[in-house]
């Protein structure tokens, strides 16, 4: 498990504001990022040089790096097509590998160099995913596939870099996978959402909407 790349990003706005096509419409986003040479500080607002447009479901300290799997490239490219998919396409602070959906847990305690991070929960995907593939089944085909990266608290300011170690620190809910979470999510089962939101390490907001079901 390990950093394999580190992207910042800062807000573009693309599109034409004429067009009436959803996908040629000027928007603003800064989910493209661009890759981060050496060291760079972080802390609880994040990485150092990164921003975000829309703070609803993005940064502040419940989500304050996103973490993506390199992995997960190689299957993007293969199913689109998109030879030129790669780090920080899908707006990630964090590319790491040896890490998915499947085996990372809401609570999870790792270490990366000077940080420590705490997983929070899963990243929703967003109609930026669309506009920035052209894709209009790209929120589907994250859902479908559970290929969403998660978010990460940083509990320290220190540094990271490309190609530390990650550190496995604790895991206080392995019954809480980021894939599993995201599910109980969606499917609105009420018994199944009042246990999640009784973990006291997932987003705040998820917790809130999740124990407004009961």
């Amino acid at each position: 498990m390990q950093v394999e790349s580190i992207q910042a990003g800062q807000p573009r706005t693309l599109g034409n504001p004429a067009s009436a096509d959803p996908l040629d419409a000027a928007w603003t986003s800064a989910i493209w990022k661009e890759p981060v040479e050496g060291r760079v500080s972080a802390g609880a607002e994040g990485l150092t040089g990164d921003t975000q447009v829309y703070k609803k479901g993005h940064g502040g300290p419940e989500r304050a790096l996103l973490w993506y799997p390199l992995e997960h490239y190689q299957e993007w490219r293969a199913e689109w097509g998109q030879r030129d998919i790669g780090p920080g396409g899908f707006g990630e602070n964090v590319t790491v590998s040896g890490l998915r959906e499947q085996s990372v847990c809401v609570g999870d305690l790792f270490q990366v160099g000077e940080l420590r991070v705490e997983v929070s929960g899963p990243r929703e995907p967003c109609m930026n995913l669309v506009r920035r593939f052209r894709r209009p089944e790209a929120i589907e085909r994250v859902v479908a596939t559970d290929r969403s990266g998660w978010y990460v608290r940083v509990l320290n300011e220190g540094w990271l870099e490309k190609g530390l170690p990650i550190t496995l620190l604790d895991r206080p809910y392995p019954q809480w996978t980021i894939d599993r979470a995201a599910r109980v999510k969606r499917t609105r089962n009420p018994d199944e959402a009042a246990l999640l939101a009784s973990c006291p390490a997932l987003l705040a907001d998820w917790r809130a909407k999740l124990g407004a079901r009961r």
